[in-house]
């Protein structure tokens, strides 16, 4: 039976699957002005995304090594709050600089998405090895909680890419949807850190 802790981790772990792909979609909408929305597009989307995910499943895996705790989980997603809020303050100029310096627009979509996504996902893609750590008490079902974080997870990705193209993006201009997901890492991030010191003095005073 999931205690709360643990059940706080999965959510977190949904939401930031839900964030990736939700933030990862609007990456189209974001170039298409510029570069327009070809395969190749998204192609550089994609490759960006994937390599800074893998990135970060690194760092996270190498930061959990070393005392692991909420705090520093809740950390993680502050960070990845503070990073993501440049995408919807500085994309046009970004864009406007890169468009009018490299003519072949394969090339300018990569440079594009690499200088918009590349460090908030690489944060991102720390949240899931960090959350396995957190979560796997003994070796003998590491598997097994690997396997139920990376379903949650993957499901909050199905999810964030259905509801932020089949409803989000209708109802709200792309900058706005991208500072939503911005705020609620953040709260995310401030619920753990609670979460963590309320425990903690719940077991002092035990």
């Amino acid at each position: 039976m999931l205690n709360k802790t643990n059940a706080l981790i999965y959510f977190l772990a949904f939401s930031s699957g839900f964030s990736i792909m939700g933030i990862e979609l609007l990456g189209g909408r974001i170039l298409a002005p510029f570069f327009g929305s070809s395969v190749h597009i998204w192609g550089s989307i994609i490759t960006v995304f994937m390599l800074s995910l893998s990135f970060g499943y690194l760092l996270g895996g190498k930061l959990s090594i070393k005392r692991p705790s909420l705090t520093k989980y809740g950390s993680i997603f502050l960070l990845a709050s503070i990073m993501v809020v440049p995408i919807a303050l500085f994309a046009e100029p970004i864009m406007e600089f890169i468009f009018t310096h490299i003519e072949d627009s394969r090339y300018g979509s990569l440079l594009a998405s690499t200088a918009l996504f590349f460090v908030p996902t690489i944060i991102l893609g720390m949240i899931s090895p960090y959350s396995v750590r957190l979560l796997v008490t003994d070796s003998e079902h590491s598997g097994q909680v690997a396997g139920g974080l990376y379903f949650v997870s993957t499901l909050g990705s199905a999810l964030g890419t259905i509801i932020t193209s089949f409803y989000m993006v209708l109802a709200f201009d792309v900058n706005t949807i991208i500072l939503g997901f911005a705020t609620t890492l953040g709260l995310l991030g401030l619920l753990a850190i609670a979460v963590n010191q309320l425990t903690n003095k719940e077991t002092k005073h035990v």
